[in-house]
């Protein structure tokens, strides 16, 4: 299998398995299916809700809830991937192609990542960050402001951004993480980390 962007490491061939049965939901159903996976990736505490609506979903489509609720977990592995590593739509593309689905879903899928990318980047951008230094002990961080010169949309030409470089350690290894935050976000970031860092003196 070739290298996948959303994972340092080779995935089980269960997750390929998975990936390539969606091939036989019609697009109606692929694109149902997906709505399920984003609202629960902006509230990965809600896991009763997407459990429900999994079954609700296997019921209506005449499916089996067991098999749809392994489909659904190998799925979020490529956006939560991508979500913790920055990629780009693009990337989430051809990650789903080379586990088996087909084009067409894949750009199906691509093009609501980008959309919701954009929609929900300032809780997508926290829950990463949140995720990363949850997880993994925060070893290092670096940070350099930049300004937009140019884009596509007139609104964010001369706002300011921050780019992130948060080093973690995993084991006996170190592994660099990269992220781009609007100034709102980093602001956002900032105050809870404060937050954390309080709560963690109250019970030193």
């Amino acid at each position: 299998m070739h290298k996948l962007h959303f994972s340092g490491e080779p995935v089980p061939d269960s997750v390929s398995s998975d990936i390539q049965t969606l091939n036989k939901l019609s697009n109606q159903q692929f694109s149902a299916l997906t709505e399920i996976i984003f609202r629960f990736i902006t509230e990965p505490t809600e896991s009763e809700r997407l459990l429900s609506q999994v079954g609700e979903f296997a019921s209506q489509n005449g499916m089996s809830p067991g098999p749809l609720k392994n489909i659904v977990k190998s799925v979020l592995l490529v956006p939560n991937g991508a979500l913790k590593r920055s990629l780009t739509a693009n990337h989430v593309k051809t990650d789903f192609i080379t586990l088996g689905l087909t084009e067409e879903k894949a750009e199906c899928f691509a093009d609501q990542v980008s959309c919701f990318w954009k929609l929900h980047s300032a809780v997508l951008s926290r829950l990463a960050v949140g995720q990363t230094v949850t997880v993994n002990q925060l070893v290092d961080m670096e940070w350099k402001f930049g300004v937009i010169a140019g884009s596509s949309e007139l609104q964010k030409v001369g706002s300011i951004f921050l780019q992130l470089k948060l080093v973690i350690k995993k084991g006996n290894k170190s592994e660099n993480i990269y992220m781009e935050l609007t100034l709102p976000q980093f602001y956002n970031f900032l105050h809870e980390m404060e937050q954390a860092k309080t709560s963690l003196e109250c019970f030193s």
